[in-house]
């Protein structure tokens, strides 16, 4: 699979994901380029054993978890604990890659918790996730985990009963700025904390095209 995402930090993006699912085709099992310095490196996984996401945080030195699958909120629980015993003197996780300045971690890695979105949602659903989970990720339901290329219905978030910050993610692509725009003077956007894009500013699965992105970030 080809990948550019050298070319994609240099953009410098307050965030970089990699997918760890193998079924993927953005699947990623190589060596992390060095980074600018405040990008941080997210992994993205699919009902993973605790055990391999532990894995992937040590060689990779992750920044935040990001879980696109049915994980329950013992799991996150369980995890959050695993994340914290990493931890040497509160601010290095053990045997983490070299992977330039953004693997300095200060704190522990954050969970993203994907929250997965078709014509309307029950948000009671999120209440047992609270406690456990450091921001959650709003996409688009499909028939893949993500990267399906269509968006879900924004007002559906007017119901958002959380204080906690969220991703805008499904199917966001360079005609959807001037809607961001509008979205983020709405109330149901006060918690929108970014905004993640990924396949419509692909030429091919993992391949982005740059040009496309930098007038995404110009328009924004």
């Amino acid at each position: 699979m080809k990948l550019n995402a050298a070319e994609v930090a240099s953009l410098r993006p307050d965030y970089l994901g990699f997918i760890f699912w193998e079924p993927s085709s953005r699947f990623f099992d190589d060596e992390i380029p060095e980074l600018p310095e405040g990008t941080k490196i997210v992994g993205v996984f699919v009902d993973a054993s605790i055990e391999i996401i532990i894995q992937k945080v040590d060689k990779y030195g992750l920044h935040a978890v990001q879980l696109h699958g049915k994980e329950s909120p013992k799991f996150c629980a369980h995890l959050r604990t695993e994340l914290k015993k990493r931890m040497v003197g509160g601010n290095m996780p053990v045997g983490h890659a070299n992977v330039g300045e953004t693997s300095l971690l200060d704190e522990n890695p954050k969970i993203i918790k994907v929250i997965s979105i078709k014509d309307n949602f029950d948000f009671r659903l999120l209440a047992p996730f609270e406690a456990f989970c450091d921001y959650y990720l709003f996409d688009t339901k499909g028939k893949l985990p993500g990267g399906n290329g269509y968006a879900f219905d924004w007002s559906v978030l007017e119901n958002y009963p959380s204080n906690k910050p969220y991703f805008l993610s499904g199917g966001i692509g360079l005609k959807d700025a001037e809607a961001i725009k509008r979205f983020r003077k709405r109330p149901e956007a006060k918690y929108c904390y970014a905004v993640d894009v990924n396949s419509k500013f692909e030429i091919e699965p993992g391949l982005k095209d740059i040009n496309k992105l930098k007038e995404f970030i110009k328009l924004l």
